[in-house]
């Protein structure tokens, strides 16, 4: 089993990949495999809304997206990270997570029925915004959300400052260790015959006809 931990932050190696890591530990304890994949600190377009990945099967435009998209379907469940900017996700992470879910969405969503959780970094404040914001990218996938013994946050200026988070630290082993659970649960119903619910045809309700 294996676990894609997705860092959206600009920084490579700074806070959001510090409370991953701490993640991927606790995982890799359990026997769960992990990738950490970065999402760079290149301009993300958002979506263009041309629904072009309705045939082409990937976004149309061709980056970092559709780069982690091609690991999707290899993975078992999800975390993603990113740091606080005005109280939401960085720019960069919220087109990246636009354009991963509704590209993937539109055809074979390698999301349905994976569990998934969200950490968000702050300083000071805005990371329980930000974890609000992107747990939405799940709870429209059928995605059973992970938590924590806290809600998934931690607090500081650099990894060092992160690392003194005791507090948050420890919810983030804790999250490894929830998702490790729920990862085993799900490969024992399978191998127990237990199938996946059946997914009605999408019903589109406008409100202005």
């Amino acid at each position: 089993m294996k676990v894609l931990l997705i860092n959206g932050s600009p920084h490579e190696k700074g806070c959001t990949y510090t409370v991953l890591c701490e993640v991927a530990g606790s995982l890799n304890k359990q026997g769960i495999e992990t990738e950490i994949f970065w999402i760079g600190n290149k301009p993300i377009s958002g979506c263009i809304g041309c629904y072009a990945c309705r045939n082409l099967n990937k976004c149309v435009i061709n980056d970092v997206v559709n780069e982690c998209a091609q690991k999707l379907a290899e993975a078992d469940g999800f975390v993603f990270g990113s740091p606080v900017h005005y109280a939401s996700a960085s720019g960069g992470m919220t087109s990246f997570m636009d354009r991963l879910f509704y590209s993937n969405s539109a055809n074979n969503n390698a999301f349905k029925f994976k569990p998934g959780a969200v950490v968000a970094v702050a300083r000071r404040a805005g990371n329980t915004a930000t974890y609000e914001q992107l747990l939405k990218y799940m709870g429209i996938s059928c995605m059973p959300i992970i938590s924590s013994n806290y809600w998934n946050l931690a607090f500081g200026s650099t990894p060092e400052q992160i690392k003194q988070d005791l507090e948050g630290m420890q919810t983030m082993r804790q999250l490894g260790a929830n998702m490790a659970f729920y990862l085993k649960c799900i490969k024992a119903g399978k191998e127990s015959g237990v199938e996946l619910p059946e997914i009605e045809q999408k019903i589109f309700t406008n409100f202005i006809r």
